[in-house]
């Protein structure tokens, strides 16, 4: 009869770090250790594109539109992009599609195991340097052309402020002031949050400058998906304050969305910002 104990190291004291215990004890489910075809491999899974995220007084946005693409095809019309971390962070993925959904789910293991090891949440810092290492792990995949580049931002508790980092594939870490945008359509986003952001945003308001964000970005890049309007499709934005996160409900994303096309049938291009 097999013995039903766990094996000893799930039982001994070790790292809170639970992707340098799947290293040591099961290297072989780390999505950075998975074989690929030599050469370059990037055109073999769905891309996700443009991330954007803000701050207000209170907290921060981060909105995803639901586009992902495989060169000049949309490979889906409803991917989700943006997903909670934990109740005071979230994370949004640009770049392959499946490996970045996976690092997410690691991502939110190891925020967990650490609270459970440890008995308290990371700091901001904390959470953002660990996400830094899962993408600096993924870099061999990355030269092969399947690089994840996420958007990371939530509330910091200790700072009583929203907060937001970027990376880069090797696992270099950026803090953002006020506004960032990645993906294929972030030089876009960002354009258009130069002209619409304030200091003095809502939180309602701040959801509407991301989701025109992403209108404008969709505008000028292809693989970036708009409003869907026949199927009722729009993006997925989370809300992030002292009190914690939430998703934004669809229907609260459509009715804002719905007055910014109204609104863009008399000025296509947007909002027009003040000279000075």
């Amino acid at each position: 009869m097999a013995d039903p104990r766990l094996p000893a190291a799930y039982l001994m004291p070790g790292t809170s770090s639970f992707s340098d215990f799947l290293a040591a004890e099961a290297p072989d489910l780390l999505p950075s250790r998975r074989a690929v075809p030599s050469g370059n491999a990037g055109d073999l899974a769905p891309h996700g594109t443009t991330i954007v995220a803000a701050t207000f007084p209170g907290g921060v946005v981060m909105a995803g539109d639901r586009r992902a693409t495989m060169g000049n095809i949309i490979a889906q019309r409803d991917i989700q992009k943006v997903f909670p971390a934990d109740e005071y962070s979230v994370v949004g993925i640009a770049g392959a599609a499946g490996l970045a959904v996976e690092m997410v789910r690691l991502f939110q293991t190891e925020l967990e195991h650490y609270e459970k090891i440890e008995g308290t949440t990371l700091s901001m810092d904390g959470k953002s340097n660990r996400l830094a290492a899962l993408i600096r792990a993924n870099l061999g995949l990355a030269m092969q052309g399947l690089s994840v580049v996420p958007l990371f931002a939530g509330y910091d508790l200790h700072a009583d402020q929203g907060r937001i980092f970027s990376y880069d594939v090797t696992g270099g870490r950026y803090e953002e002031t006020a506004f960032h945008s990645v993906g294929s359509g972030s030089l876009f986003a960002r354009g258009s949050l130069k002209k619409l952001y304030r200091d003095d945003l809502t939180a309602e308001e701040c959801v509407t400058a991301v989701i025109q964000a992403l209108y404008d970005a969709a505008d000028d890049d292809s693989a970036t998906g708009g409003p869907d309007l026949t199927r009722r499709i729009f993006p997925v934005v989370h809300v992030i304050t002292a009190d914690g996160g939430h998703r934004v409900t669809e229907a609260e994303v459509a009715e804002i969305a719905d007055r910014m096309l109204a609104a863009r049938m008399q000025r296509p291009d947007g909002p027009a910002a003040a000279l000075i």
